[in-house]
């Protein structure tokens, strides 16, 4: 990072000039989320793996069309016998056209497992999106947070900076004691080593931001969580999200693939049948030609074949099994995906509620804290409190202050928490000002491709 870059973030941390109005205008959570939409390194190799999965279908589908092959071979002889020397040259030229009339319903099966394949990756990217988007929203709120807190410790410091010098000048005067001033100095200490650890905090988030956002977080504009999206009752949340969560639509569709699947494997124990064509054309020239070999042919054929499996060694057997065996985990991980889905609808629930009370509560006690901490100050310049007294009342104001901070932020990341967990974290919903993925444009310009290098995208 460029020292003046450097300079300028860490002024943003620890310094409330950064509030100044000369500063750029802030970046909203809102904003944030979509630069992660658009840039995350993570989310964008999701959807190549989209793309590659898309592919999965035109090779699949390769199996209801022809299949065509052009081969030639050329060959030299030279022979000698009874003092005589004969030298042939033969040569070979055709092409050959093979097509599948009837493999046990293989491709059939192969194709609606690959467009199930195709469907669950889709809402897997979903589900990938949803993580990322919330990734980005707590990213943004760490950074407020740590940024908060930094601000606060160095406030702190500088209170208990000028409590330490008070304590001294009335140890000078005769109206304190040595051990004031001992307190006051270790107190000081202290909170020289929390405003370094604060800051390292506060750049460490900021560098987790970097990461999913793809960009330095600049001023910050504070976010509000996301009632208005939310549902009325848990009850409701856990509703939605067995009905409409990625993660569990991505593996009903995976049992879907792996049904077809298992069909598909069964296939090969039916019989096959395939029809050829083809055709060659035959060179031979001798030199000398004794016996009239020289000249030209042509030939084609066409024909049909067909294959009944009998025994394959218990291979194609065990394929079956094997295949049944994965249906019934996929069957599993569907529960799995629903129990996993619940717990984090419950927990971003309850979280967020706890988070609300907390907030208010330490409102409360802010307010009580700072009215106890202005008394116990008057209480200590009559003779009446200790420098101890006064120390514990400030401990008591920074840290209801840096509860609040995290309460603030734990309830827009709970609130973005329940909406991920319900499946419903996505672009549209958010209203952010990006351009959205669709998967299906790569899907239907490949799908039904016969021959073609180049992806859809040029490359």
């Amino acid at each position: 990072m460029p020292p003046l870059r450097k300079s300028v973030l860490v002024a943003i941390l620890v310094s409330a000039t950064a509030l100044s109005p000369l500063a750029v205008s802030a970046e909203t959570i809102t904003g944030a989320l979509a630069k992660a939409y658009q840039y995350n390194s993570q989310l964008n190799a999701a959807r190549a793996g989209v793309r590659v999965t898309d592919e999965g279908v035109a090779i699949a589908k390769s199996g209801w069309r022809p299949t065509v092959t052009g081969s030639s071979s050329i060959d030299y002889t030279s022979t000698h016998a009874q003092g005589a020397t004969q030298n042939i040259t033969t040569g070979s030229f055709g092409v050959q056209i093979n097509q599948t009339l009837f493999d046990g319903f293989q491709t059939k099966n192969n194709v609606a497992a690959a467009e199930s394949q195709v469907k669950a990756s889709v809402e897997s990217l979903r589900n990938t999106e949803e993580n990322i988007l919330f990734n980005a929203a707590s990213a943004y709120m760490d950074v407020i947070r740590d940024r908060q807190v930094a601000v606060l410790t160095e406030q702190n410091l500088q209170f208990l900076t000028e409590q330490a010098r008070a304590a001294r000048s009335r140890f000078e005067v005769g109206e304190g004691t040595r051990t004031d001033v001992a307190q006051a100095d270790a107190s000081r200490a202290t909170a020289v080593a929390q405003l370094s650890a604060a800051r390292a905090t506060a750049l460490a988030s900021a560098a987790t931001y970097h990461q999913i956002v793809g960009d330095e977080p600049g001023k910050l504009k504070a976010a509000s969580p996301l009632g208005k999206l939310l549902p009325g009752s848990l009850d409701s949340a856990l509703a939605v999200a067995s009905a409409e969560h990625p993660a569990i639509l991505a593996t009903q569709h995976l049992v879907d693939a792996a049904a077809f699947s298992v069909k598909s494997s069964e296939g090969a124990l039916l019989p096959q049948v395939s029809a050829s064509a083809g055709i060659s054309d035959n060179y031979s020239h001798s030199v000398p030609d004794f016996r009239g070999t020289n000249g030209t042919s042509t030939s084609a054929n066409i024909g049909a074949t067909l294959t009944i499996p009998i025994y394959s060694g218990g291979r194609t057997s065990a394929i079956v099994r094997q295949n049944k065996e994965s249906l019934s985990e996929a069957r599993i991980q569907v529960d799995v995906s629903r129990d996993q889905v619940r717990q984090a609808v419950v927990s971003a629930w309850t979280q967020y509620v706890a988070a609300r009370e907390s907030v208010d509560a330490n409102r409360q006690v802010i307010d009580a804290a700072q009215l106890a901490l202005n008394g116990v100050i008057e209480e200590r310049n009559v003779g009446q409190r200790t420098t101890l007294d006064v120390l514990n009342a400030q401990n008591a104001v920074i840290t209801a202050k840096i509860n609040q901070a995290s309460s603030e932020r734990d309830v827009v990341v709970a609130s973005y928490a329940i909406l991920s967990a319900m499946g419903r974290l996505s672009v549209d919903r958010l209203g952010l000002a990006v351009t959205k993925y669709r998967p299906e444009e790569h899907y239907n310009a490949v799908k039904d491709k016969w021959i073609g290098l180049r992806t859809p995208d040029g490359r």
